[in-house]
C-alpha cells in the first residue's frame, strides 16, 4: 500500500531512469508503457517493473483525469483559508480528516502563516458556496475564521 499522500517521508534515492520516468508521467499520466520505456531508454518489462516500484514507494501518488469542473456541474472554484482555535494535533489531525470529505473539496492544504488550511473547492454556484461555509465550516466548533476567495481563471504549470 502507498504511503498516504501527507506522508513526507524522503523517498529512497531516485536513478536517472526513475526521475526519467516521473517527469514524463507528470507530462503525461495516460502515456502507455511502451512509449513511456522508448522515452526514457529502457524495455518495457524493466519500465513497468520500476513503475510499480515508485508507486509501492509512493513517488506515484496516483494517476487522474483533468476534467472541466463546468462538466461536472461545478463551475464556480474557490480557495478557502482556514483558522482553526485550537492546534493540538488531535484536533489539526481531526480537522484535516473532515475536511477531505466535505463536498465539493478538491484538495486540502496544510499551510504555514496566519491560516492552517486552504481548501480548494467547487461549487453549482455563489449560494452553493456560501452555503458550504456556512454549513460545514461555520459551524465546526474547532475553525476560528474563514475568508473565502473566488478563482477566476486557474492554469496548469508544467512542475
Amino acid at each position: 500500500m502507498p504511503p498516504a499522500p501527507n506522508d513526507v517521508r524522503p523517498h529512497p534515492a531516485l536513478d536517472e531512469v526513475d526521475r526519467a520516468i516521473l517527469t514524463e508521467l507528470a507530462a503525461d499520466g495516460r502515456l502507455p508503457n511502451n512509449a513511456l520505456a522508448e522515452r526514457v531508454g529502457v524495455a518495457p518489462s524493466t519500465c513497468l517493473t520500476r513503475t510499480r516500484a515508485l508507486r509501492e514507494r509512493g513517488a506515484i501518488r496516483g494517476f487522474h483525469a483533468e476534467v472541466d469542473p463546468a462538466a461536472l456541474g461545478l463551475p464556480l472554484q474557490a480557495l478557502v483559508s482556514v483558522r482553526l482555535t485550537a492546534h493540538e494535533r488531535a484536533a489539526v489531525d481531526a480537522f484535516r480528516a473532515r475536511s477531505v470529505r466535505l463536498p465539493g473539496v478538491v484538495s486540502v492544504f496544510h499551510v504555514a502563516g496566519a491560516e492552517d488550511y486552504v481548501l480548494h473547492v467547487r461549487a453549482a454556484s455563489g449560494d452553493a458556496l456560501r452555503d458550504f461555509v456556512l454549513d460545514h465550516l461555520a459551524v465546526d466548533p474547532v475553525v476560528q475564521h474563514t475568508q473565502t476567495s473566488l478563482i477566476f481563471e486557474q492554469a496548469r504549470g508544467l512542475g
